[in-house]
């Protein structure tokens, strides 16, 4: 036994808001999850491409994880409080109450969530200025940043606009619960909201757009305070906010997280020596963590900005401290291999024989796939089959949201094969719209050699093969599956003290657990799927320009 009196294990406790439901894990100093709750979070379609959500339900299933996971812990070693959440935007009444962002009147359903697509025709307005903010996010603002969803509440909802007392990122809606302070996270508002480091706000671009209300209280509606990521927010945890989430009274509480970044955050800066890896003594600007869930997020720094068309960023400390950030991304990858599997003509064959073999449908999928592949690699059964995965629009690199999904190569087939071949086909359509990012990445100026993945998808073996096998990159996986909520409680540890540096979280509490090598046999057969990839959307846009013409 060792001598001496023993150090008191410290905790912290990262809250992740996603699409659907809320997360909570109580992590320690080494990056290991000890606790970990789930609990899902109502969303309102109340239209196409209108998705909305309750900022209250949303606070109430934070409340109800947090408690779930330290009740087995003395709470005064729970050093502090990390949130993230999806970049949606929360509308809040001058007495801080909800306020509808729906033609109803539902004041209850206060937030416009970040995948929804209403505000179409105010963000090609938006990019038809050209104003020099839009070279900061790839050259064309996306309909799921937050001017283009502010615009279309001030013409479509006047009675909210005016009631309006402030326009909160989900993120930082989460910190001023939990302090009362109205602070803003460096990460929301320089990738969402065109705020930038080194200038703040840019005057004549919300008065261009039509928004100049905003400068006129000196953007008090959409903060005027912003702290960078891991910062401590206020005084910490307020006695109103303890309750709620039974945790300890004044425990530092950190300045948030998009959910992506925090995912980007708990993976990239993994210690990888003996792993025989490329980025191995190399500079973190040889890796892209890669964030795969609803959507993925493709996180690269660098020392210096670099401009990528079609890429959003550069952003300066938006997610590492004193390094820029560029944020590829593809709007649908998990909603798109739900929405092929579930809409085949197979899938309650899939289901029943899932359920019987319980495994999860993905899982036998797999073990399908396995079975009819033959002597083929599997990644060979796609052949003749192609897909263009934008069912939900192009974020990036070609920034286009009027581009739809694409099939080629189906037949009349309706069986249990075919439904997998076309999984398979789905999932290389996403690892390939990975390349094309990497790609105009790299042709920018990044030196990108591994990639690091996180979030749902990663657990799924094919996915992340396929990921391997198309970029021709080695791909490193967390030793925790759950790096989001780990860089929730990075974000916290650093607010506590308890660390010097992000960079020092960072390194001591993201683990890598598993690397998946390319096979580099296989990659005439993807350089070939990569050349069919690109003809797709090239066709689209043809018979498009014909059917217009």
């Amino acid at each position: 036994m060792p001598s001496g009196k023993q150090t008191a294990v410290k905790y912290y406790v990262g809250i992740d808001v996603g699409s659907a439901s809320v997360r909570a894990a109580l992590v320690d100093g080494f990056g290991t999850v000890v606790a970990h709750a789930e609990q899902p979070i109502q969303v309102w379609e109340p239209q196409p491409d209108h998705y909305e959500q309750s900022s209250a339900d949303i606070w109430a299933a934070c409340c109800s994880v947090a408690k779930e996971v330290v009740r087995e812990v003395d709470a005064s070693q729970i050093r502090g409080l990390g949130f993230d959440a999806t970049c949606s935007l929360v509308v809040v009444d001058k007495q801080f109450q909800p306020l509808a962002v729906n033609c109803e009147g539902q004041n209850h359903r206060n937030v416009i969530m970040w995948m929804d697509h209403r505000a179409v025709s105010q963000v090609e307005r938006i990019n038809a200025t050209q104003h020099r903010v839009l070279n900061y996010v790839g050259g064309a603002m996306s309909v799921e940043m937050q001017p283009p969803k502010l615009l279309w509440i001030k013409e479509n909802l006047p009675e909210s606009w005016e009631k309006a007392g402030c326009f909160f990122d989900l993120p930082d809606f989460l910190s001023w619960k939990a302090t009362g302070v109205t602070a803003r996270s460096l990460c929301t508002v320089v990738c969402k909201w065109t705020y930038t480091s080194d200038r703040g706000w840019d005057d004549s671009f919300w008065k261009m757009i039509g928004l100049e209300d905003l400068v006129k209280d000196k953007y008090e509606k959409i903060g005027n305070h912003v702290l960078s990521p891991g910062e401590a927010v206020g005084k910490g945890l307020t006695p109103e906010a303890a309750k709620d989430l039974g945790l300890p009274e004044g425990i530092a509480v950190a300045a948030s997280l998009i959910d992506a970044h925090a995912g980007g955050l708990g993976v990239i800066g993994a210690d990888v020596k003996g792993h025989n890896l490329p980025c191995e003594n190399q500079p973190i600007t040889s890796r892209v963590a890669m964030i795969c869930g609803t959507s993925s997020c493709h996180m690269g720094v660098s020392e210096t900005p670099i401009f990528v068309p079609g890429v959003w960023g550069p952003y300066f400390s938006a997610m590492v401290p004193g390094l820029w950030l560029n944020e590829g991304g593809q709007s649908a990858t998990g909603k798109l291999i739900d929405h092929v599997v579930r809409g085949h003509v197979a899938f309650p064959e899939l289901e029943a024989k899932a359920a019987a073999s319980a495994h999860s449908i993905y899982t036998y999928l797999n073990s399908h796939l396995d079975l009819i592949k033959k002597s083929l690699p599997v990644g060979f059964l796609t052949v003749d089959l192609h897909v263009w995965p934008d069912f939900h629009g192009n974020r990036s690199p070609l920034t286009d949201l009027t581009l739809k999904g694409m099939v080629v190569g189906l037949t009349l087939s309706r069986g249990l094969d075919e439904l997998a071949l076309i999984y398979l086909a789905t999932i290389q359509a996403i690892a390939l719209g990975t390349r094309h990012i990497l790609e105009a990445m790299q042709a920018a100026g990044h030196d990108i050699n591994t990639l690091f993945l996180c979030g749902g998808l990663s657990k799924n073996p094919l996915f992340v093969q396929m990921h391997a096998d198309i970029t021709g990159k080695p791909v490193v996986l967390s030793k925790e599956v759950e790096s989001v909520l780990v860089g929730a409680a990075i974000l916290g540890a650093c607010a506590s003290g308890d660390f010097a540096s992000i960079q020092e979280a960072m390194a001591k509490m993201g683990k890598i657990g598993r690397v998946v090598q390319p096979n580099h046999e296989h990659k005439r057969f993807y350089d070939k799927k990569y050349k069919v990839f690109l003809k797709l959307v090239e066709h689209q846009r043809e018979y498009r320009s014909i059917m217009n013409s």
